[in-house]
């Protein structure tokens, strides 16, 4: 397996190649190379307690496209701020957007360095659009949104995207309260589309707990009323808060191996 490229001097101080990050077992799932032997035996050891999580992976980037071609489309939004966005892979959101509406302007935010390094390098823009970068964390929505501010105009609709990152924060950390505060920041017409894991499967439970035995970050599995809590005061869009694999499902690549262990929705802000 190739290892990533050497990120530039301040970035590579923030890597930690001892420990696996989510980001990088993530792309080690989807099939990438941008990740440590750390991350990839990591990787291993979760698809041994669930083979299927590669497919959960899977799942969520097919959601992603139709959630983006839905927003685009039908919706109208031209504008997306994407929260957790992880490594660059095919079809990211600038490029979903992009394909449809050619001026559509799109705010990546994380606060992986690896993901930073290769955002800058491979987000590139539509000539009628915006692609821009957010270093940042998502529990300081003040600073993604002032930062955002800087692409995208909030007097007009935006699309928050927030795919497996609420799972990343802590009860302590309130993620409910900082969904709220990202979308209180949004105007009118703007849009929440979400998607993360549940614990309803003992097998995804065990493979979780062994990953943030090992991780730099955990991760949180929640039940599915309490994801479906982070849309409470939006209009839900048909079919509402469902299994992630069956929100407008289409034949994108197919969905027979994806195990029924996360939930999506989209929902707008009036």
């Amino acid at each position: 397996m190739e290892s990533p490229e050497t990120p530039r001097g301040d970035i590579r101080d923030r890597l930690q190649t001892d420990r696996p990050h989510s980001a990088r077992v993530w792309n080690y799932l989807l099939g990438g190379k941008d990740n440590y032997p750390v991350d990839s035996e990591v990787g291993e050891a979760i698809l041994t307690t669930f083979p299927e999580f590669a497919a959960v992976a899977r799942l969520q980037r097919r959601f992603l496209a139709r959630a983006v071609r839905f927003l685009v489309g039908e919706a109208g939004i031209r504008q997306f701020l994407d929260i957790g966005t992880g490594l660059p892979t095919a079809d990211n959101t600038h490029e979903l957007a992009q394909r449809i509406a050619p001026e559509s302007r799109i705010v990546y935010v994380d606060n992986d360095p690896l993901v930073l390094v290769h955002a800058e390098a491979l987000l590139t823009s539509s000539p009628e659009g915006a692609c821009a970068y957010v270093d940042a964390d998502v529990r300081d929505p003040e600073r993604i949104l002032a930062e955002a501010a800087k692409t995208l105009d909030f007097s007009r609709p935006v699309a928050l995207t927030m795919l497996g990152i609420m799972g990343q924060v802590s009860d302590a950390d309130r993620p409910a309260e900082l969904v709220r505060a990202l979308l209180a920041g949004l105007p009118s017409g703007s849009y929440l589309a979400l998607s993360d894991g549940t614990n309803s499967n003992e097998a995804l439970n065990r493979a979780v707990l062994a990953y943030n035995q090992q991780s730099a970050n955990t991760y949180h599995l929640r039940a599915p009323e309490e994801i479906a809590s982070y849309f409470d005061g939006l209009d839900l869009v048909e079919p509402g808060v469902v299994p992630t694999v069956s929100w407008r499902p289409e034949t994108d690549g197919g969905t027979a191996d994806a195990p029924d262990v996360s939930v999506a929705g989209v929902a707008l802000k009036k």
